[in-house]
């Protein structure tokens, strides 16, 4: 405002220094004709009429000293009311910002409405999004099976806790380690767990030792990983040069074979199979490299952190061994005494089996057989690679100071039902691999041992493959590596139990933790699994594994009328009555009481379990081994 009251003043000067630039150039010349002067001038004297110019340009200089003061003035003036405009909207912005700010943590605070109060996802998380942001989060919850919403939104680098033993900090390796191709596989993933993969391994794997990383879609439907990803794959190689590849399967051929479509196209020493749903931790790939580059022949398997897929919080595992179940479902099994004698955290543990992550050095992979093509969609190929490798001249090992991070499904959005594949690579393990112990495949999924109606594919060419390599027998395997894994051959009738008065319901562990059977309409889960032994006992529930665990014993208290499941040892050491008289259409007698299992109508006219005199019920179970419970058998 100043600046703009002064112009016109301004103006005024600047046009008198115009006029004295002109008069100068004129009086320079000689002219002896003033313009510039009045009339009466104009008749003086040359010498006053000089004298007045000198005069007039004295007071012209003076006019100009003034103007030069006051253009400094003004453009000072207009310098500071520039600089008070600039502060002055920044403030105002500041105080914009603020009230949005405050708009938007009021908003925030403001409870909102809970569109999904019984979803998974919601449980520990997304206690501030809009309904809107609740229905696209819930969405991808539902497609992936984890949340993708904040994935979207986490950083691809983010710092993940160091979960290793402090001890393992302290470990050397030497300079010239194998080199590493990374394969990892994926079927319609998220972009964004598949990018936060290649990043972690990127950041954490040192680069004289990373060769390549081979990226495997087994047939993803997910537009976003087409042309976005090669996008994507196209920016990593600009700036690590022939680092990323990728291979897609034109149809879909299960895990299995993507591993190995990933090992056929690695180059380096060792390969490292992983999901593309993990994150590498720091200082993963040197114990692996090391121990490899030891001993070419042993299978190794970092120890796993989780993340969760609702928070992506990471968190920590204990170390501890891979093992499996006879429906040959991983598990975790305790550490190996000798083990635990070395007392050195960091030294690789022996391991029955392996999860669906591993490496392994690269040519010895392909002489055992790399993994069986012929196991379908999901399932079981971790076991069996295990069984090979044991059974054919190597070893499996758990690495403790080699840790990743593997997030977690709230559930299996590609197949809503998995038994079917499950079902038929167990048996396809179980025919090549188990000899005279697979039955207790059969018996844990309760399939006929006979006739079993599914077709596992062709095995010759594994046979032949244990042929070539000599493998050892399953008995040898659980004698000398896994001994904590029980077969059992007392077993002489298994399956659903039912009782002739209405074969729509069955015998059923009932509610855990609980010990009361119950009567519950028939279906095809392990609660419903029953075994009768040559012994006389009633195994109810799943097939239990374990040497050391106990299965559950259908017993008569002695007293009551209703019967209970008791761990068998336990049972027996308590004095509860365990033994049962059974024949197929039969009655079941306990031996010590004489009374029957049978059932009744409770008040509202369910069928209950009960003890009691016996009547004419009978029962019959669902599957014989061999000739038992036929006529005629002895």
């Amino acid at each position: 405002m100043m600046f703009r009251r002064n112009f016109p003043k301004v103006l005024c000067i600047g046009l008198i220094l115009a006029i004295a630039i002109n008069l100068l150039v004129f009086y320079s010349r000689g002219t002896s004709q003033i313009s510039l002067l009045g009339h009466k001038e104009l008749q003086l004297p040359l010498s006053e009429r000089e004298g007045e110019v000198v005069k007039r340009l004295s007071h012209l200089e003076a006019d100009l000293q003034h103007l030069k003061e006051s253009m400094k003035l003004a453009l000072k003036q207009q310098e500071s009311m520039n600089s008070t405009l600039t502060r002055v909207k920044v403030e105002v912005r500041s105080v914009q910002n603020a009230v949005k700010s405050t708009e938007s943590e009021a908003q925030k605070r403001k409870p909102q409405k809970k569109l999904f109060p019984h979803s998974q996802l919601f449980k520990q998380w997304g206690d501030d999004l809009s309904e809107a942001e609740q229905q696209k989060a819930q969405d991808l919850f539902e497609k992936f099976g984890y949340n993708v919403y904040l994935s979207d939104r986490l950083p691809l680098n983010r710092t993940i806790p160091d979960t290793r033993d402090s001890r393992c900090l302290r470990k050397t390796y030497s300079s010239q380690l194998p080199s590493l191709s990374v394969v990892l596989i994926f079927m319609n993933e998220a972009l964004s767990i598949i990018e936060r993969a290649v990043t972690s391994v990127i950041n954490r794997t040192p680069s004289r030792l990373l060769k390549e990383i081979i990226l495997v879609d087994d047939f993803s439907t997910n537009e976003e990983l087409k042309t976005y990803l090669d996008e994507k794959i196209t920016l990593y190689n600009h700036q690590y040069p022939g680092l990323l590849k990728i291979i897609r399967h034109a149809e879909r051929k299960g895990l299995a074979q993507a591993r190995n479509t990933g090992w056929e196209a690695a180059t380096a020493d060792v390969v490292a199979i992983l999901d593309a749903h993990i994150e590498v931790n720091i200082g993963w790939a040197e114990p692996i490299l090391a121990r490899i580059q030891e001993d070419r022949t042993v299978v190794v398997s970092p120890v796993f952190d989780n993340i969760r897929f609702d928070t992506f919080i990471l968190s920590k595992y204990e170390l501890a061994v891979d093992g499996f179940n006879w429906e040959l479902w991983c598990r975790y099994d305790a550490l190996p005494q000798a083990w635990i004698d070395l007392q050195d955290v960091t030294a690789p543990v022996k391991s029955p089996s392996i999860m669906g992550i591993l490496a392994a050095n690269r040519l010895f992979l392909g002489e055992i057989g790399s993994l069986d093509g012929g196991m379908l969609v999901y399932g079981g190929e971790n076991v069996e690679l295990s069984l090979r490798v044991w059974q054919c001249g190597g070893k499996i090992e758990v690495l403790p100071c080699s840790r990743i991070a593997h997030l977690e499904r709230s559930h299996k959005p590609y197949a809503l039902d998995l038994s079917p594949a499950l079902k038929r690579n167990a048996l396809r393990v179980a025919e090549i691999w188990m000899g005279e112990h697979k039955h207790m495949v059969y018996l844990a999924w309760n399939i006929p041992l006979q006739n079993s109606g599914i077709d596992y594919g062709d095995i010759s060419s594994r046979v032949a493959l244990r042929e070539k390599l000599k493998c050892k027998s399953f008995d040898w395997y659980l004698k000398n590596v896994y001994p904590l894994l029980k077969p059992i051959h007392s077993i002489v009738a298994y399956g659903r139990m039912k009782n002739t008065l209405d074969r729509t319901i069955c015998v059923d562990r009932g509610p855990v933790p609980g010990n009361i059977p119950i009567m519950y309409p028939c279906h095809e889960f392990s609660p419903q699994n029953v075994y009768y032994h040559l012994t006389g006992e009633f195994y109810v529930g799943p097939l239990v594994a374990e040497a050391t665990a106990a299965d559950h014993c259908l017993t008569d208290p002695g007293s009551g009328e209703k019967p209970t499941l008791e761990p068998c040892s336990e049972a027996a050491r308590k004095g509860l009555h365990i033994h049962w008289d059974f024949k197929q259409e039969g009655a079941a007698v306990n031996r010590d009481t004489k009374r029957c299992l049978e059932i009744e109508k409770d008040a509202s006219s369910a069928y209950v379990l009960v003890l009691q005199t016996c009547t004419s019920q009978v029962w019959e179970l669902q599957h014989t081994v061999g000739s038992w419970g036929h006529a005629h058998a002895p």
